[in-house]
Protein backbone atom coordinates (compact mmCIF):
# COMPACT_ATOMS: atom_id res chain seq x y z
CA UNK A 1 0.00 0.00 0.00
CA UNK A 2 1.23 3.48 -0.85
CA UNK A 3 0.53 5.97 1.94
CA UNK A 4 1.15 9.05 -0.16
CA UNK A 5 -0.35 12.50 0.44
CA UNK A 6 -1.98 13.67 -2.79
CA UNK A 7 -3.52 17.07 -3.57
CA UNK A 8 -6.19 16.84 -6.29
CA UNK A 9 -7.27 20.07 -8.03
CA UNK A 10 -10.25 20.10 -10.41
CA UNK A 11 -13.25 22.38 -10.84
CA UNK A 12 -15.45 19.40 -11.75
CA UNK A 13 -16.97 17.80 -8.59
CA UNK A 14 -17.44 14.42 -10.31
CA UNK A 15 -13.79 14.30 -11.37
CA UNK A 16 -12.72 15.19 -7.83
CA UNK A 17 -14.90 12.44 -6.38
CA UNK A 18 -13.60 9.86 -8.86
CA UNK A 19 -9.94 10.71 -8.17
CA UNK A 20 -10.52 10.74 -4.42
CA UNK A 21 -12.21 7.31 -4.52
CA UNK A 22 -9.43 5.75 -6.60
CA UNK A 23 -6.66 7.11 -4.40
CA UNK A 24 -8.29 6.33 -1.05
CA UNK A 25 -8.76 2.74 -2.18
CA UNK A 26 -4.96 2.60 -2.29
CA UNK A 27 -4.64 4.05 1.26
CA UNK A 28 -3.51 7.47 0.02
CA UNK A 29 -4.37 10.64 1.93
CA UNK A 30 -6.30 12.92 -0.41
CA UNK A 31 -6.97 16.66 -0.19
CA UNK A 32 -9.40 17.97 -2.80
CA UNK A 33 -9.57 21.57 -4.07
CA UNK A 34 -11.56 23.19 -6.86
CA UNK A 35 -9.22 25.97 -7.96
CA UNK A 36 -5.58 26.89 -8.46
CA UNK A 37 -5.94 29.73 -5.97
CA UNK A 38 -6.91 27.29 -3.21
CA UNK A 39 -4.00 25.02 -4.07
CA UNK A 40 -1.52 27.90 -3.80
CA UNK A 41 -2.94 28.80 -0.40
CA UNK A 42 -2.76 25.14 0.68
CA UNK A 43 0.92 24.62 -0.19
CA UNK A 44 1.94 27.61 1.90
CA UNK A 45 1.72 25.34 4.96
CA UNK A 46 1.50 21.86 3.43
CA UNK A 47 3.78 19.78 1.19
CA UNK A 48 1.95 16.93 -0.53
CA UNK A 49 3.89 14.10 -2.16
CA UNK A 50 2.22 14.87 -5.49
CA UNK A 51 -0.33 17.21 -7.08
CA UNK A 52 -2.90 15.95 -9.61
CA UNK A 53 -3.79 19.16 -11.46
CA UNK A 54 -6.57 19.69 -14.00
CA UNK A 55 -5.60 21.91 -16.94
CA UNK A 56 -8.98 23.36 -17.95
CA UNK A 57 -10.09 25.50 -15.01
CA UNK A 58 -11.68 28.98 -14.96
CA UNK A 59 -9.83 32.10 -13.74
CA UNK A 60 -6.47 30.37 -13.31
CA UNK A 61 -5.85 27.38 -15.56
CA UNK A 62 -3.54 24.49 -14.77
CA UNK A 63 -0.58 25.92 -16.66
CA UNK A 64 -0.64 29.27 -14.83
CA UNK A 65 -1.18 27.43 -11.53
CA UNK A 66 1.87 25.30 -12.26
CA UNK A 67 4.01 28.38 -12.96
CA UNK A 68 2.82 29.94 -9.69
CA UNK A 69 3.70 26.74 -7.77
CA UNK A 70 7.24 26.74 -9.14
CA UNK A 71 7.62 30.46 -8.45
CA UNK A 72 6.56 29.93 -4.84
CA UNK A 73 8.96 26.99 -4.41
CA UNK A 74 11.82 28.92 -5.98
CA UNK A 75 11.14 31.91 -3.75
CA UNK A 76 11.39 29.78 -0.59
CA UNK A 77 14.07 27.42 -1.87
CA UNK A 78 11.78 24.42 -1.54
CA UNK A 79 12.07 21.17 -3.49
CA UNK A 80 9.65 20.85 -6.40
CA UNK A 81 6.46 18.92 -5.71
CA UNK A 82 5.84 16.49 -8.61
CA UNK A 83 2.80 17.47 -10.67
CA UNK A 84 0.70 15.29 -12.97
CA UNK A 85 -1.55 17.22 -15.34
CA UNK A 86 -5.04 15.86 -16.10
CA UNK A 87 -7.24 16.84 -19.02
CA UNK A 88 -10.44 15.67 -20.64
CA UNK A 89 -9.46 17.37 -23.90
CA UNK A 90 -7.94 15.26 -26.67
CA UNK A 91 -5.23 17.86 -27.25
CA UNK A 92 -1.66 16.71 -27.84
CA UNK A 93 -0.52 20.35 -27.69
CA UNK A 94 -1.76 20.66 -24.10
CA UNK A 95 0.03 17.45 -23.18
CA UNK A 96 3.24 18.67 -24.79
CA UNK A 97 2.97 22.06 -23.07
CA UNK A 98 2.55 20.36 -19.68
CA UNK A 99 5.52 18.05 -20.12
CA UNK A 100 7.78 20.77 -21.54
CA UNK A 101 6.91 23.01 -18.60
CA UNK A 102 8.36 20.28 -16.39
CA UNK A 103 5.36 18.27 -15.17
CA UNK A 104 6.09 14.69 -14.12
CA UNK A 105 3.36 13.13 -16.28
CA UNK A 106 0.00 13.58 -18.00
CA UNK A 107 -3.24 11.59 -17.67
CA UNK A 108 -6.51 11.83 -19.53
CA UNK A 109 -10.01 12.00 -18.09
CA UNK A 110 -12.09 10.05 -17.36
CA UNK A 111 -9.36 8.59 -15.20
CA UNK A 112 -8.24 4.98 -15.52
CA UNK A 113 -7.44 3.81 -12.01
CA UNK A 114 -4.59 1.43 -12.88
CA UNK A 115 -2.89 4.00 -15.14
CA UNK A 116 -3.33 6.78 -12.55
CA UNK A 117 -1.92 4.76 -9.64
CA UNK A 118 1.04 3.53 -11.66
CA UNK A 119 1.92 7.03 -12.85
CA UNK A 120 1.61 8.50 -9.37
CA UNK A 121 3.91 5.84 -7.97
CA UNK A 122 6.49 6.32 -10.76
CA UNK A 123 6.38 10.13 -10.51
CA UNK A 124 6.96 10.16 -6.75
CA UNK A 125 9.71 7.53 -6.97
CA UNK A 126 11.51 9.45 -9.73
CA UNK A 127 11.07 12.75 -7.89
CA UNK A 128 12.68 11.35 -4.75
CA UNK A 129 15.60 10.01 -6.74
CA UNK A 130 16.08 13.44 -8.31
CA UNK A 131 15.90 15.11 -4.88
CA UNK A 132 18.72 12.85 -3.67
CA UNK A 133 20.84 13.71 -6.72
CA UNK A 134 20.12 17.43 -6.40
CA UNK A 135 20.99 17.42 -2.70
CA UNK A 136 24.24 15.64 -3.41
CA UNK A 137 25.13 18.20 -6.07
CA UNK A 138 24.06 21.35 -4.22
CA UNK A 139 24.63 20.79 -0.50
CA UNK A 140 27.89 21.16 1.40
CA UNK A 141 28.21 17.80 3.12
CA UNK A 142 29.89 19.03 6.26
CA UNK A 143 27.55 21.88 7.14
CA UNK A 144 24.29 21.01 5.36
CA UNK A 145 24.18 24.51 3.81
CA UNK A 146 24.20 25.21 0.09
CA UNK A 147 27.62 24.70 -1.45
CA UNK A 148 29.40 27.57 -3.20
CA UNK A 149 28.03 26.88 -6.68
CA UNK A 150 24.41 26.53 -5.63
CA UNK A 151 24.58 29.30 -3.05
CA UNK A 152 26.09 31.74 -5.55
CA UNK A 153 23.48 30.86 -8.16
CA UNK A 154 20.55 31.22 -5.79
CA UNK A 155 21.74 34.39 -4.06
CA UNK A 156 22.60 36.09 -7.36
CA UNK A 157 19.00 35.50 -8.46
CA UNK A 158 17.63 36.77 -5.15
CA UNK A 159 19.69 39.95 -5.50
CA UNK A 160 17.98 40.65 -8.83
CA UNK A 161 14.43 40.43 -7.49
CA UNK A 162 14.37 40.80 -3.70
CA UNK A 163 15.35 43.54 -1.27
CA UNK A 164 17.49 42.60 1.67
CA UNK A 165 21.04 42.27 3.01
CA UNK A 166 23.86 40.34 1.35
CA UNK A 167 26.32 39.25 4.03
CA UNK A 168 29.71 37.57 4.04
CA UNK A 169 30.43 35.88 7.38
CA UNK A 170 34.02 34.96 8.19
CA UNK A 171 35.29 33.06 11.23
CA UNK A 172 38.02 34.97 13.07
CA UNK A 173 41.15 33.04 14.16
CA UNK A 174 39.77 29.73 12.86
CA UNK A 175 43.19 28.59 11.58
CA UNK A 176 44.40 28.41 15.19
CA UNK A 177 41.76 25.77 15.94
CA UNK A 178 43.14 23.47 13.25
CA UNK A 179 46.76 24.22 14.22
CA UNK A 180 46.33 23.73 17.98
CA UNK A 181 43.46 21.24 18.27
CA UNK A 182 43.48 19.42 14.95
CA UNK A 183 41.14 19.27 11.96
CA UNK A 184 38.57 17.11 13.72
CA UNK A 185 37.89 19.87 16.24
CA UNK A 186 38.00 22.39 13.40
CA UNK A 187 35.27 20.48 11.59
CA UNK A 188 33.18 20.45 14.75
CA UNK A 189 33.49 24.24 14.99
CA UNK A 190 32.41 24.64 11.35
CA UNK A 191 29.39 22.40 11.90
CA UNK A 192 28.49 24.27 15.07
CA UNK A 193 28.78 27.62 13.30
CA UNK A 194 26.55 26.42 10.46
CA UNK A 195 24.01 25.37 13.06
CA UNK A 196 24.18 28.77 14.71
CA UNK A 197 23.54 30.77 11.54
CA UNK A 198 20.72 28.40 10.54
CA UNK A 199 19.18 28.82 13.97
CA UNK A 200 19.35 32.59 13.57
CA UNK A 201 17.85 32.70 10.09
CA UNK A 202 14.31 32.52 8.75
CA UNK A 203 12.76 30.29 6.11
CA UNK A 204 13.09 33.10 3.56
CA UNK A 205 16.84 33.54 4.16
CA UNK A 206 19.46 31.71 2.07
CA UNK A 207 22.76 30.48 3.51
CA UNK A 208 25.83 29.05 1.79
CA UNK A 209 29.34 27.91 2.63
CA UNK A 210 31.63 29.54 0.07
CA UNK A 211 35.06 28.65 1.45
CA UNK A 212 36.83 26.87 4.28
CA UNK A 213 35.67 29.18 7.07
CA UNK A 214 33.75 31.69 4.96
CA UNK A 215 29.98 31.76 4.59
CA UNK A 216 27.46 33.89 2.75
CA UNK A 217 23.83 34.75 3.41
CA UNK A 218 21.01 36.70 1.81
CA UNK A 219 18.57 37.95 4.45
CA UNK A 220 15.38 38.94 2.70
CA UNK A 221 13.76 42.16 3.88
CA UNK A 222 16.53 42.90 6.40
CA UNK A 223 17.31 46.55 5.70
CA UNK A 224 17.83 48.06 9.17
CA UNK A 225 21.26 48.37 10.80
CA UNK A 226 19.84 47.60 14.25
CA UNK A 227 18.78 44.16 12.99
CA UNK A 228 22.26 43.52 11.59
CA UNK A 229 23.83 44.54 14.90
CA UNK A 230 21.50 42.27 16.86
CA UNK A 231 22.24 39.33 14.53
CA UNK A 232 26.00 39.89 14.84
CA UNK A 233 25.79 39.97 18.65
CA UNK A 234 23.75 36.76 18.83
CA UNK A 235 26.03 34.86 16.43
CA UNK A 236 29.20 35.89 18.26
CA UNK A 237 27.73 35.09 21.67
CA UNK A 238 26.52 31.65 20.60
CA UNK A 239 29.80 30.86 18.80
CA UNK A 240 31.73 31.69 21.97
CA UNK A 241 29.51 29.28 23.94
CA UNK A 242 29.89 26.51 21.36
CA UNK A 243 33.68 26.97 21.19
CA UNK A 244 33.92 26.54 24.97
CA UNK A 245 31.82 23.38 24.75
CA UNK A 246 33.93 21.89 21.94
CA UNK A 247 37.43 23.04 22.87
CA UNK A 248 37.00 23.45 26.60
CA UNK A 249 36.89 26.61 28.65
CA UNK A 250 40.11 28.55 28.65
CA UNK A 251 41.10 27.39 25.16
CA UNK A 252 42.51 30.86 24.57
CA UNK A 253 41.57 31.18 20.87
CA UNK A 254 39.81 34.47 20.08
CA UNK A 255 37.14 32.86 17.91
CA UNK A 256 34.47 35.15 16.58
CA UNK A 257 32.64 36.23 13.45
CA UNK A 258 33.29 39.21 11.22
CA UNK A 259 30.42 40.19 8.91
CA UNK A 260 30.55 42.38 5.81
CA UNK A 261 27.15 43.65 4.66
CA UNK A 262 25.72 45.44 1.63
CA UNK A 263 22.09 46.46 1.33
CA UNK A 264 20.15 45.48 -1.79
CA UNK A 265 19.13 47.33 -3.95
CA UNK A 266 20.79 50.46 -2.54
CA UNK A 267 23.92 49.67 -4.56
CA UNK A 268 22.27 47.89 -7.46
CA UNK A 269 21.31 44.27 -8.10
CA UNK A 270 24.34 42.77 -9.81
CA UNK A 271 25.65 39.99 -7.58
CA UNK A 272 29.35 40.31 -8.48
CA UNK A 273 29.37 44.02 -7.70
CA UNK A 274 27.41 43.54 -4.48
CA UNK A 275 29.67 40.72 -3.32
CA UNK A 276 32.73 42.94 -3.86
CA UNK A 277 31.14 45.68 -1.76
CA UNK A 278 30.26 43.27 1.05
CA UNK A 279 33.81 41.91 0.91
CA UNK A 280 35.13 45.47 1.18
CA UNK A 281 33.02 46.00 4.30
CA UNK A 282 34.28 42.69 5.73
CA UNK A 283 37.88 43.82 5.22
CA UNK A 284 37.21 46.92 7.33
CA UNK A 285 35.83 44.76 10.16
CA UNK A 286 38.95 42.59 10.00
CA UNK A 287 41.14 45.69 10.16
CA UNK A 288 39.27 47.15 13.12
CA UNK A 289 39.24 44.51 15.80
CA UNK A 290 37.11 41.75 14.24
CA UNK A 291 34.10 40.13 16.01
CA UNK A 292 31.64 42.63 14.54
CA UNK A 293 30.02 43.91 11.39
CA UNK A 294 30.24 46.72 8.86
CA UNK A 295 27.59 47.83 6.38
CA UNK A 296 29.02 49.19 3.16
CA UNK A 297 28.44 52.94 2.87
CA UNK A 298 27.64 53.49 6.55
CA UNK A 299 31.10 53.09 8.05
CA UNK A 300 32.12 55.64 10.63
CA UNK A 301 33.34 58.84 8.99
CA UNK A 302 31.48 58.33 5.72
CA UNK A 303 29.76 61.40 4.34
CA UNK A 304 26.07 61.94 4.95
CA UNK A 305 24.09 60.86 1.89
CA UNK A 306 21.80 63.61 0.66
CA UNK A 307 18.17 63.05 -0.24
CA UNK A 308 18.97 64.05 -3.83
CA UNK A 309 21.70 61.41 -4.03
CA UNK A 310 19.36 58.76 -2.63
CA UNK A 311 16.80 59.70 -5.28
CA UNK A 312 19.45 59.36 -7.98
CA UNK A 313 20.28 55.87 -6.72
CA UNK A 314 16.62 54.83 -6.79
CA UNK A 315 16.21 56.21 -10.33
CA UNK A 316 19.33 54.36 -11.45
CA UNK A 317 17.95 51.10 -10.09
CA UNK A 318 14.57 51.65 -11.76
CA UNK A 319 16.16 52.53 -15.08
CA UNK A 320 18.95 49.97 -14.93
CA UNK A 321 17.38 47.74 -17.59
CA UNK A 322 15.99 50.47 -19.85
CA UNK A 323 19.27 51.49 -21.46
CA UNK A 324 19.29 48.80 -24.14
CA UNK A 325 17.10 47.44 -26.88
CA UNK A 326 15.67 43.94 -26.80
CA UNK A 327 13.43 41.95 -24.51
CA UNK A 328 13.10 42.65 -20.81
CA UNK A 329 14.51 39.78 -18.73
CA UNK A 330 12.66 39.24 -15.45
CA UNK A 331 12.73 36.85 -12.53
CA UNK A 332 9.97 34.23 -12.39
CA UNK A 333 7.91 36.13 -9.85
CA UNK A 334 7.97 39.41 -11.78
CA UNK A 335 7.35 37.61 -15.07
CA UNK A 336 4.20 36.09 -13.62
CA UNK A 337 2.98 39.48 -12.38
CA UNK A 338 3.56 41.15 -15.76
CA UNK A 339 1.97 38.21 -17.60
CA UNK A 340 -1.22 38.44 -15.56
CA UNK A 341 -1.31 42.23 -15.97
CA UNK A 342 -0.99 42.05 -19.77
CA UNK A 343 -3.66 39.35 -19.96
CA UNK A 344 -6.06 41.46 -17.90
CA UNK A 345 -5.26 44.56 -19.97
CA UNK A 346 -5.84 42.74 -23.26
CA UNK A 347 -9.07 41.22 -21.98
CA UNK A 348 -10.41 44.65 -21.15
CA UNK A 349 -9.03 46.77 -23.97
CA UNK A 350 -8.24 44.21 -26.65
CA UNK A 351 -5.01 42.84 -28.05
CA UNK A 352 -3.18 39.63 -28.81
CA UNK A 353 -0.27 38.01 -27.00
CA UNK A 354 1.62 34.73 -27.21
CA UNK A 355 3.23 32.71 -24.44
CA UNK A 356 6.12 30.66 -25.84
CA UNK A 357 8.15 27.99 -24.07
CA UNK A 358 11.52 27.16 -25.68
CA UNK A 359 13.51 24.15 -24.50
CA UNK A 360 17.01 23.18 -25.59
CA UNK A 361 17.45 19.45 -26.10
CA UNK A 362 20.89 18.95 -24.54
CA UNK A 363 22.16 15.99 -22.49
CA UNK A 364 22.75 17.48 -19.03
CA UNK A 365 25.89 15.52 -18.24
CA UNK A 366 28.12 18.31 -19.61
CA UNK A 367 27.25 21.19 -17.29
CA UNK A 368 29.68 23.65 -18.92
CA UNK A 369 28.24 23.02 -22.40
CA UNK A 370 24.68 23.44 -21.09
CA UNK A 371 25.59 26.77 -19.50
CA UNK A 372 27.31 28.06 -22.67
CA UNK A 373 24.40 27.00 -24.90
CA UNK A 374 21.83 28.52 -22.54
CA UNK A 375 23.75 31.81 -22.37
CA UNK A 376 23.97 31.91 -26.18
CA UNK A 377 20.24 31.24 -26.59
CA UNK A 378 19.39 33.82 -23.92
CA UNK A 379 21.47 36.46 -25.73
CA UNK A 380 19.67 35.72 -29.00
CA UNK A 381 16.28 36.04 -27.31
CA UNK A 382 17.18 39.36 -25.71
CA UNK A 383 18.52 40.81 -28.97
CA UNK A 384 15.84 39.38 -31.29
CA UNK A 385 12.73 40.25 -29.32
CA UNK A 386 11.27 43.73 -28.93
CA UNK A 387 11.54 45.96 -25.87
CA UNK A 388 7.83 45.31 -25.24
CA UNK A 389 8.41 41.54 -24.96
CA UNK A 390 9.43 39.84 -21.72
CA UNK A 391 11.35 36.67 -20.98
CA UNK A 392 12.50 34.50 -18.08
CA UNK A 393 14.88 31.56 -17.89
CA UNK A 394 12.57 28.84 -16.66
CA UNK A 395 15.27 26.24 -16.06
CA UNK A 396 18.83 25.43 -17.09
CA UNK A 397 17.65 24.66 -20.64
CA UNK A 398 14.21 26.28 -20.92
CA UNK A 399 13.01 29.83 -21.51
CA UNK A 400 9.54 31.33 -21.21
CA UNK A 401 8.75 34.29 -23.47
CA UNK A 402 5.72 36.57 -23.72
CA UNK A 403 5.23 38.34 -27.06
CA UNK A 404 2.93 41.30 -26.50
CA UNK A 405 0.76 43.04 -29.09
CA UNK A 406 1.26 40.48 -31.84
CA UNK A 407 -0.76 38.35 -34.23
CA UNK A 408 -0.49 34.57 -34.46
CA UNK A 409 1.49 34.93 -37.71
CA UNK A 410 3.86 37.40 -36.02
CA UNK A 411 4.41 34.99 -33.14
CA UNK A 412 5.30 32.14 -35.48
CA UNK A 413 7.68 34.37 -37.44
CA UNK A 414 9.46 35.40 -34.23
CA UNK A 415 9.76 31.78 -33.07
CA UNK A 416 11.25 30.70 -36.40
CA UNK A 417 13.64 33.69 -36.45
CA UNK A 418 14.94 32.92 -32.94
CA UNK A 419 15.54 29.26 -33.78
CA UNK A 420 17.20 30.11 -37.11
CA UNK A 421 19.57 32.60 -35.50
CA UNK A 422 20.53 30.08 -32.82
CA UNK A 423 21.17 27.43 -35.48
CA UNK A 424 23.56 29.81 -37.22
CA UNK A 425 25.85 29.94 -34.16
CA UNK A 426 28.64 27.41 -33.68
CA UNK A 427 27.17 26.09 -30.46
CA UNK A 428 23.59 25.93 -31.78
CA UNK A 429 24.30 23.85 -34.90
CA UNK A 430 24.00 20.51 -33.10
CA UNK A 431 21.22 21.41 -30.64
CA UNK A 432 17.53 20.78 -31.25
CA UNK A 433 15.22 23.54 -30.02
CA UNK A 434 11.77 22.34 -28.94
CA UNK A 435 8.97 24.83 -28.44
CA UNK A 436 5.27 25.07 -27.71
CA UNK A 437 3.12 28.20 -27.56
CA UNK A 438 -0.34 29.44 -26.68
CA UNK A 439 -1.85 32.45 -28.43
CA UNK A 440 -4.61 34.54 -26.91
CA UNK A 441 -6.48 37.12 -28.95
CA UNK A 442 -8.84 39.54 -27.22
CA UNK A 443 -9.35 41.94 -30.11
CA UNK A 444 -12.27 44.29 -29.61
CA UNK A 445 -14.66 45.08 -32.42
CA UNK A 446 -14.86 48.80 -33.36
CA UNK A 447 -17.11 50.70 -31.02
CA UNK A 448 -17.36 47.83 -28.57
Amino acid sequence: MMEYRIAVVDDDPLSLLQAKTFLQEESMQVTCMNSGERLLKYIENNTPDLILLDIMMPDMDGFETYIQIRRFEEHLGRAHIPVIFASGEDDSGAEEMGLVLGASDFVRKPLNKDVLIRRIHNSIKNSRKMEDLVEEATVDRMTGLYNKAKGTDRISKLCKRQDGALMILDLDSFKLVNDLYGHEKGDQILKAFAGIIKKNSRETDTLSRIGGDEFMGFYEGLLVEKAVAFLSQRINKQLHEQADAILGEGHGIPLGTSIGVVMVPEYGREYKELFALADSALYKVKQNGKHGYAIYGTEEGSDEISAEHKLERVMKIIEERNDKAGALTLGKDYFSVVYRYVMRFNKRYGGGAALVLFELDIPDDDVQFVMEASDQFSDILENTLRMSDIMVQNGSQSFLVMLTECSRDDAEKVINRVIQQFKETDIGKTIKVNYVYKYKNNSKTPGA
